[in-house]
């Protein structure tokens, strides 16, 4: 039996149109629908890896070229006093969709430890 395609996947592959605030021949972004901080964006590749902790050897350009698209995607948001970025991997990590992705959080002052809602965000739906 085939395994369900998650919501990223299907943004990945073109099968569900999403609001895409940055897409080039690797990867896309766009907009958390909860977020967490003021920007709050997430980059996914276009090749389905589950997981951080499954990615493979082969993997590595199309990993590097995520961080990059990071520093990319800040300054189109501007973020120019700084952001965080997060991979929550597995379970424990506290991944809820199985197709790797990173977390964009900016637009306020981030606070210690990870987890705590950045100033300015809309806690109402933390």
């Amino acid at each position: 039996m085939a395994e369900e395609k998650t919501i990223f996947e299907k943004f990945a592959t073109g099968e569900i149109k999403c609001n895409a605030i940055y897409e080039d021949d690797k990867c896309l972004a766009f907009r958390d629908i909860n977020p967490a901080a003021p920007v709050h964006i997430l980059l996914i590749p276009k090749k389905k890896i589950t997981q951080l902790s499954l990615a493979e050897e082969s993997d590595a350009e199309i990993l590097g070229h995520l961080m990059l698209t990071v520093g990319k995607i800040a300054k189109q948001e501007k973020l120019d006093e700084g952001f965080r970025i997060v991979v929550n991997d597995g379970k424990h990590g506290g991944q809820t969709v199985y197709y790797l992705h990173i977390h964009i959080l900016g637009g306020g002052q981030c606070t210690w430890p990870p987890g705590t809602p950045l100033k300015g965000a809309d806690k109402s739906n933390l």
